[in-house]
């Protein structure tokens, strides 16, 4: 490999060292989503993947750091752009399931469920009362991908007059559409 690279233009050879390293973090992102997810297998098969290009980036890092500075600038600015790279495409497949708690009056309450109602979806509700109200509790768990669209049509359909907390889902078992 190092026989390799010093055939290549120094330049060349960070700018390779630059895309294997967002490769790489992308795929380290991705791998940490996962295994958090317990998609285990996929897990194990992104970190292969990622161990052999660091085995491969290192290498070509380490051999020529004290002739090539720009090489570290390189993998540095590889580094954080795959930080940002893997985070914001598992942003975009949204891999997992939210939990939705939403907080509305009798009112709202009635507008959402009938919402929830036609797009089949399943939720919980439960009285309770606010500093000043009675006020309803309602909880949705749904598939992450879905969430914002859902967010926008709940908030659409009681003009915007409900509380929400969103938060991650790491396990359930069973409820109307859910089992898992």
């Amino acid at each position: 490999m190092s026989e390799f690279l010093a055939s290549i233009h120094p330049v060349l050879v960070c700018f390779i060292v630059c895309a294997a390293k967002i490769i790489e973090i992308s795929i380290q992102s991705l791998k940490t989503c996962m295994m958090v997810k317990g998609q285990r297998l996929k897990a194990a098969g992104l970190g292969f993947v990622e161990c052999t290009i660091w085995g491969l980036v290192i290498s070509t890092i380490i051999g020529t750091l004290g002739d090539n500075l720009f090489l570290l600038l390189f993998y540095c600015i590889g580094y954080a752009t795959g930080l940002f790279l893997g985070s914001t495409i598992e942003n975009k497949i949204a891999l997992g399931t939210s939990n939705l708690e939403l907080i509305a009056s009798d009112e709202s309450t009635e507008k959402i469920t009938e919402y929830l109602k036609r797009e089949n979806r399943g939720y919980t509700v439960f009285e309770g009362r606010g500093s000043k109200d009675k006020m309803n509790m309602i909880f949705i768990v749904l598939p992450r991908k879905e969430t914002p669209a859902a967010l926008k049509a709940i908030r659409k359909c009681c003009d915007n007059k409900v509380f929400v907390v969103a938060s991650e889902v790491s396990k359930y078992a069973g409820g109307y559409g859910m089992v898992k």
